[in-house]
């Protein structure tokens, strides 16, 4: 199969393709990683975070999915266009810009869930966010793929994944169900689960990182150009899924859910398409892409992750600031009025003991303290 882009101002660059040394073990291995550690990391991560989600709040997202839509949008509009945009700017080769837009078209990943987790986002439109775009891409990847491809002129067809979708929703679904069960039946431990598959879905993504770049050394001979495409895309997708879940007057909760859910893309489907497409002296130019914008991705979500928890130290001690003032005023409020009222104690045991006539009513009133005894909320 070969992919001939001869109309195509994003294969401008149509000179001659260099040949980057690989072997299939390095292929095989990878393929090995990718399919096993990603299941077992998949069914674990989402079985955890299933544990967080409530079935009354997933009911109302799909009920008024205006949220999911808002995701959809961002998923299956943006991406796929910021694909299409950056192929031709950088005037990629022909396999090359294939490469980027399969990528842009796939559906959200998993690694987009736990990062949701992290930021404490809406987890429960997270997970449905991933579920629907899953879905959606049997119908969705084949459109946006011919739609964005019409001026390539492909000589072979793009064979779609819909095994790898398959197996994809299943080990999205059925350990989120069962994480749901354990949430209704025993939220105490449910709340347990959430914490250590968060701390292991953390290791097993670094795990994964490491091991693709260890198992695919032979493969990061890419050049500058497509680095920093993988580089910039993925920041791309959550400053745009941002910016349209605000636009679309979404909560800062969800517009951070949306903002990773865009710009977090499933390699896995990525790298299998491509297999499935192209031959192995073809997949040895592009199979470096997905493996890079999955790094990226994970050093973006990280990078997201650890500005918004110093954003939220530093509202925690702006909080303190705040109390210390406000319990140093009340203490003093309090001081001053103990001793307004010892003094008018005072005056009433000397009115008290001083013989003479009987003093009226309204002295006595005259005589009570002007403050009382105030609390700080």
């Amino acid at each position: 199969m070969r992919a001939n882009c001869s109309s195509s101002s994003a294969c401008a660059a149509n000179s001659s393709e260099e040949e980057l040394p690989v072997g299939p073990e390095a292929h095989g291995n990878l393929e090995l990683v990718f399919t096993v550690v990603s299941a077992v990391m998949m069914g674990l991560l989402m079985f955890s975070l299933g544990c967080s989600v409530e079935f009354q709040k997933l009911w109302a997202h799909i009920r008024r999915p205006w949220g999911i839509a808002v995701g959809l949008l961002c998923q299956f509009g943006l991406m796929p266009l910021t694909a299409y945009l950056l192929a031709i700017s950088f005037s990629l080769k022909p396999v090359q810009a294939i490469a980027v837009l399969v990528m842009g078209c796939c559906p959200g990943g998993t690694i987009s869930n736990i990062f949701t987790f992290w930021v404490e986002g809406d987890m429960d439109l997270s997970i449905t966010m991933t579920t629907c775009s899953t879905v959606a891409a049997l119908g969705m990847m084949p459109l946006c793929l011919y739609v964005y491809t019409l001026s390539w002129n492909l000589e072979q067809n793009l064979t779609i994944p819909y095994q790898n979708i398959g197996i994809t929703l299943v080990c999205l679904t059925i350990p989120v169900a069962f994480g749901i069960y354990v949430n209704y039946r025993w939220p105490k431990q449910s709340k347990i689960i959430l914490k250590i598959g968060a701390i292991v879905g953390g290791v097993l993504l670094v795990v994964v990182a490491v091991a693709g770049v260890v198992l695919a050394k032979g493969s990061w001979n890419s050049d500058i150009t497509l680095l920093t495409i993988s580089f910039i895309f993925p920041l791309i997708g959550h400053v745009t899924g941002f910016l349209l879940a605000l636009l679309a007057h979404q909560s800062w909760q969800r517009c951070r859910t949306i903002s990773l859910e865009t710009g977090a893309q499933n390699i896995q489907m990525c790298v299998t398409m491509l297999q499935l497409s192209f031959t192995t002296k073809q997949l040895v130019q592009m199979l470096s892409f997905p493996l890079a914008y999955g790094l990226f991705q994970l050093l973006d979500g990280f990078l997201i992750v650890a500005a918004y928890k110093m954003y939220k130290r530093r509202l925690k001690s702006e909080h303190r600031k705040k109390d210390t003032g406000c319990a140093e005023g009340c203490h003093k409020k309090k001081s001053a009025s103990l001793k307004e009222t010892s003094a008018f104690l005072e005056v009433n045991e000397e009115v008290a003991l001083t013989p003479g006539p009987s003093v009226p009513m309204h002295l006595h009133t005259a005589l009570e303290p002007s403050g009382h005894i105030s609390s700080c909320t």
